[in-house]
Protein backbone atom coordinates (compact mmCIF):
# COMPACT_ATOMS: atom_id res chain seq x y z
CA UNK A 1 0.00 0.00 0.00
CA UNK A 2 1.63 3.02 -1.04
CA UNK A 3 0.25 6.82 0.54
CA UNK A 4 0.72 9.99 0.37
CA UNK A 5 2.50 13.02 1.68
CA UNK A 6 -1.31 14.26 1.92
CA UNK A 7 -2.01 11.14 4.38
CA UNK A 8 1.00 11.59 6.24
CA UNK A 9 -0.14 15.41 6.80
CA UNK A 10 -3.46 14.07 8.23
CA UNK A 11 -1.49 11.26 9.96
CA UNK A 12 0.54 14.02 11.60
CA UNK A 13 -2.39 16.33 12.22
CA UNK A 14 -4.27 14.07 13.98
CA UNK A 15 -0.88 12.64 16.01
CA UNK A 16 -0.88 16.29 16.98
CA UNK A 17 1.96 16.42 15.17
CA UNK A 18 3.99 20.07 13.54
CA UNK A 19 6.30 18.12 10.65
CA UNK A 20 8.49 20.04 8.30
CA UNK A 21 7.52 19.67 4.06
CA UNK A 22 10.61 17.77 4.52
CA UNK A 23 9.92 15.53 7.18
CA UNK A 24 6.70 15.00 5.65
CA UNK A 25 8.93 13.82 2.28
CA UNK A 26 11.10 11.35 4.42
CA UNK A 27 8.27 10.23 6.44
CA UNK A 28 5.94 8.93 3.56
CA UNK A 29 8.08 6.25 1.27
CA UNK A 30 8.76 5.22 5.37
CA UNK A 31 5.17 4.73 6.05
CA UNK A 32 4.76 3.16 2.97
CA UNK A 33 7.54 1.17 3.34
CA UNK A 34 5.80 -0.05 7.05
CA UNK A 35 2.32 -0.67 5.49
CA UNK A 36 3.78 -2.95 2.79
CA UNK A 37 5.50 -4.93 5.19
CA UNK A 38 1.78 -5.30 7.18
CA UNK A 39 0.64 -6.33 4.57
CA UNK A 40 3.18 -9.10 4.02
CA UNK A 41 2.63 -9.96 7.10
CA UNK A 42 -1.37 -10.54 6.51
CA UNK A 43 -0.69 -13.18 3.72
CA UNK A 44 1.02 -15.62 6.30
CA UNK A 45 -1.13 -18.93 7.03
CA UNK A 46 -1.98 -17.95 10.86
CA UNK A 47 -4.94 -20.86 11.00
CA UNK A 48 -2.55 -23.37 13.32
CA UNK A 49 -0.62 -20.78 15.44
CA UNK A 50 -1.90 -19.97 18.71
CA UNK A 51 -2.74 -16.61 20.00
CA UNK A 52 -0.29 -15.14 21.99
CA UNK A 53 1.12 -11.97 23.62
CA UNK A 54 4.69 -12.17 23.73
CA UNK A 55 7.28 -13.98 21.74
CA UNK A 56 8.31 -15.66 24.90
CA UNK A 57 7.09 -16.88 27.97
CA UNK A 58 7.23 -14.77 30.84
CA UNK A 59 6.08 -14.47 34.33
CA UNK A 60 5.79 -12.05 36.88
CA UNK A 61 8.03 -12.84 39.89
CA UNK A 62 5.80 -12.21 43.23
CA UNK A 63 6.02 -12.94 47.10
CA UNK A 64 3.27 -14.83 48.62
CA UNK A 65 1.42 -12.43 50.79
CA UNK A 66 1.56 -12.87 55.02
CA UNK A 67 0.47 -11.24 57.87
CA UNK A 68 3.56 -10.01 59.51
CA UNK A 69 3.65 -8.30 63.14
CA UNK A 70 3.76 -4.52 63.42
CA UNK A 71 7.14 -2.86 63.74
CA UNK A 72 7.53 -1.27 67.03
CA UNK A 73 7.60 2.37 66.87
CA UNK A 74 11.01 3.25 69.40
CA UNK A 75 12.42 0.25 67.49
CA UNK A 76 12.00 2.06 63.77
CA UNK A 77 12.74 5.58 65.28
CA UNK A 78 15.97 4.04 66.75
CA UNK A 79 16.69 2.90 62.52
CA UNK A 80 16.53 6.65 61.37
CA UNK A 81 19.60 8.48 60.86
CA UNK A 82 18.16 11.88 62.37
CA UNK A 83 14.77 12.06 64.66
CA UNK A 84 12.78 14.83 66.31
CA UNK A 85 10.23 13.51 68.75
CA UNK A 86 8.24 10.91 67.67
CA UNK A 87 9.03 12.11 63.81
CA UNK A 88 11.41 10.75 61.13
CA UNK A 89 13.91 14.24 60.40
CA UNK A 90 14.52 14.63 56.94
CA UNK A 91 16.84 17.29 54.88
CA UNK A 92 14.91 20.76 54.05
CA UNK A 93 13.72 20.29 50.26
CA UNK A 94 11.46 23.96 50.14
CA UNK A 95 12.69 27.36 50.78
CA UNK A 96 10.31 29.30 53.41
CA UNK A 97 12.41 32.51 52.35
CA UNK A 98 9.46 34.34 50.95
CA UNK A 99 10.54 36.73 48.38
Amino acid sequence: MKIDREQVQKVAHLARLALTPAEEEQFTPQLSSILEYFEQLGELNTDNIEPMTRVIEVSNVTRSDTIQTEIDREDLLREAPAQEGDFFRVPQIMSTDEE
